[in-house]
């Protein structure tokens, strides 16, 4: 059995699918996180995926973009939840709108 592109884009898809739906359904702020990581993640094995069929390096550095872009967000987004949640141990999404000057 070969696993061709078609099985990473399948993988890709219920990985994104799930990061989506987790982002729709939960309110804690850290899990909305992880399912951006998730859905991040899922874009880049997709990358890797038609990178690796077409034979072209543009996937694999738009991989490393992505990776970038997603470390800052974890650095500064989950520094600003952990120190709101530190506040309110019980803290919603909902519950952000009091950061509105």
């Amino acid at each position: 059995m070969e696993v061709t592109a078609t099985w990473y884009l399948v993988l890709s898809a219920v990985l994104f699918s799930m990061g989506f739906v987790g982002l729709l359904v939960r309110r804690n702020p850290l899990i909305m996180f992880m399912c951006i990581e998730l859905m991040l993640n899922a874009v880049n094995i997709s990358f890797v995926a038609f990178s690796n069929a077409l034979d072209d390096i543009a996937g694999r550095t738009a991989v490393f973009f992505v990776l970038v872009v997603a470390a800052a967000e974890v650095v500064v987004g989950l520094s600003l939840v952990v120190a709101l949640m530190r506040r309110r141990p019980a803290l919603s999404v909902d519950d952000l709108t009091s950061l509105r000057g």
